[in-house]
């Protein structure tokens, strides 16, 4: 995909990504989830360029900070560090070849949606002076949606024939398991979520209860999705 016209912000963040590619082994499981992060990037950023969006700077600086989120627990695991809870279960079972790319991928984007999402929109729109229901925020935030959309199916429908060869008990657990997430219902949730925390944005104890609650939340459902069943296939 030609990105010449991408916006300069953006074009690094998709250099960044890339970069992480090339260090990882494909079989890492944050490798998984970089190279979905990637493609819905690089399409984000050809929409903003073909004025797909109705306030392209706000959406440009919203996919900066949003995936500021995510590199610094990349940063923080090549440290030796403890990345950020919500990113802790994709970090630790990384190497655990039982899980299937698929579960990463979804893991991840579990963590980045379910959390990250709205604590970079609210971030974005302090920055900006505006809110979230401030037009056309929501708007632009619901175009997101059927990229992201048309990535999950690409992606799931990638598995399909891996999954099908599978013994039927090991194929109803993983897609019991892949079930339970959806991309679409987590951006409805991210919603709901950062309309809570613009309302709890001065009250410093209560946002900080209701950030430890997610956390263990969205954690605890990407602990789920990562469930090991049976090796996918070599």
């Amino acid at each position: 995909m030609t990105t010449t016209q991408i916006p300069g912000p953006v074009e690094e963040v998709i250099r960044r990504m890339r970069a992480i590619k090339e260090e990882l082994d494909p079989r890492d499981g944050v490798a998984s989830f970089n190279g979905m992060y990637l493609h819905v990037t690089e399409l984000v950023g050809k929409q903003i360029t073909e004025g797909f969006f109705a306030d392209p700077e706000f959406v440009e600086r919203l996919d900066v900070v949003f995936a500021g989120l995510y590199f610094d627990a990349v940063d923080a695991a090549k440290l030796g560090k403890q990345p950020d809870a919500v990113w802790k279960p994709v970090f630790d079972s990384r190497s655990n070849r039982t899980v299937w790319p698929l579960q990463f991928a979804l893991a991840g984007m579990n963590a980045h949606i379910n959390h990250d999402l709205a604590v970079a929109v609210v971030e974005t729109c302090k920055e900006r002076a505006t809110t979230p229901d401030t037009k056309p925020v929501h708007a632009d935030y619901l175009e997101v949606n059927e990229l992201l959309a048309e990535i999950e199916a690409e992606v799931r429908a990638e598995y399909e024939p891996a999954l099908a060869k599978l013994a039927t008990k090991d194929a109803e657990t993983l897609e019991h398991i892949l079930s339970s997430f959806s991309i679409a219902r987590a951006r409805d949730a991210a919603w709901a979520t950062t309309q809570m925390l613009w309302i709890q944005r001065d009250n410093s104890m209560l946002l900080g209860m209701t950030r430890r609650t997610l956390k263990q939340t969205v954690a605890t459902a990407s602990r789920m999705l990562l469930t090991p069943v049976i090796p996918p296939p070599v």
